[in-house]
């Protein structure tokens, strides 16, 4: 089966969740017998990640605007027309923004199949307009997508409750648990020292509340332990680089967007993992903190409930003194803890992602 992805800025080590999504199912599906073109976007391009093929998934850059508001729209009309010269059995549109353009993939003749991620439309970055784009781009997928992959029970009720679709299918976004780093040359640089620092993970957009989670160790202070947050924003903005200026009058150690060993290491020596996200569809990087088998902290959005956490783990969304509280309770009596994660098996989700396209060419 070929199929040809968009929606996403792009693989490999490319910041975003979508993005981490992408990288770990599709080289999944192509050792499955399955042939995967992910479409990237070029400003996401550089000299070290200018390849022609990631895992045996062939990459394929094509134009996108360095500009928030219209990257995704500009990348996935661009998209969708090279995907129809490619003659995929199946195109997969990631995330409601790019979902807009579905009908006209569906004019060309193309199936497709959407992921939803999340109501992007709530995050705190977007202006009217965008909001508006947003929730277009929700209904037209919901209604013109053949086949409809929701991450989490509360995406699927929105499109229950909103559009009247009750045919989504529910796949999880996924882990692997890591093989810990016994390293610390990257921490010690940091200034860290292991199991003494608080860690966090994300992109410095507001939605994230990492400015909560600086006001809230203010609080702390003085204290044994550090924070380090871990992440960088996609487009710099004034809201990011105040944070970054919070985060450094505060003394809070900022790593910039890593992956790999320098990840592993922070993840592996870190005492405690905090989310105090406003919005999420369902956090990777919780998801990563728990197969590290870190004692976690997390905002009560709906998203971050998993059923594997403890009504201890939440604080008030949005509430700095509850999440201080919350951190010196935690930090206390700091502990690892093992987590059923089961559900979030990367080779059951490439399966059942199969399963979904294998779906669509026998009855459509």
């Amino acid at each position: 089966m070929r199929i040809v992805v968009t929606g996403t800025r792009g693989i490999p080590e490319i910041q975003g969740g979508v993005e981490t999504h992408c990288q770990e199912l599709y080289p999944r599906l192509v050792a499955l017998g399955h042939e995967v073109t992910v479409i990237r976007r070029t400003p996401y391009i550089s000299e070290d990640n200018r390849i022609a093929e990631y895992k045996g998934v062939k990459l394929i850059d094509v134009y996108a605007p360095r500009k928030k508001s219209f990257e995704a729209i500009v990348h996935t009309f661009l998209a969708i027309l090279r995907a129809r010269k490619l003659n995929p059995d199946v195109v997969h549109i990631h995330a409601i923004g790019p979902a807009l353009l579905v009908p006209f993939a569906r004019l060309l003749g193309l199936p497709v199949v959407m992921t939803n991620h999340g109501p992007d439309y709530d995050r705190q970055k977007w202006g009217r307009l965008a909001r508006w784009m947003l929730r277009t781009g929700e209904r037209l997928g919901t209604r013109f997508s053949n086949r409809v992959i929701v991450i989490s029970k509360v995406i699927a009720g929105i499109l229950s409750d909103n559009y009247g679709r009750t045919d989504s299918t529910l796949i999880y976004n996924g882990v692997s648990r890591p093989k810990k780093s016994k390293s610390t040359d990257y921490i010690t640089s940091l200034g860290l020292q292991p199991g003494k620092y608080i860690v966090a993970v994300g992109r410095f957009v507001k939605e994230k509340g990492f400015h909560d989670l600086i006001a809230a160790y203010r609080r702390l202070q003085p204290t044994d332990y550090k924070l380090a947050i871990a992440g960088d924003a996609d487009h710099p903005d004034d809201y990011s680089e105040q944070l970054k200026a919070e985060a450094r009058q505060a003394g809070v150690v900022l790593t910039g967007f890593i992956r790999g060993e320098k990840m592993n290491q922070l993840m592996s020596n870190a005492a405690l993992f905090v989310i105090p996200s406003y919005h999420e569809g369902l956090p990777f990087s919780l998801l990563e903190a728990m197969s590290y088998d870190l004692d976690t902290i997390a905002s009560d959005i709906p998203a971050n409930q998993l059923d594997c956490l403890n009504p201890s783990d939440f604080f008030p969304t949005g509430n700095v003194e509850a999440l201080a509280a919350k951190i010196t309770e935690k930090m206390k009596s700091p502990s690892s803890r093992t987590y059923d994660l089961e559900a979030y098996d990367w080779e059951k989700i490439a399966r059942q992602t199969a399963d979904v396209y294998l779906s669509l060419l026998k009855k459509e």
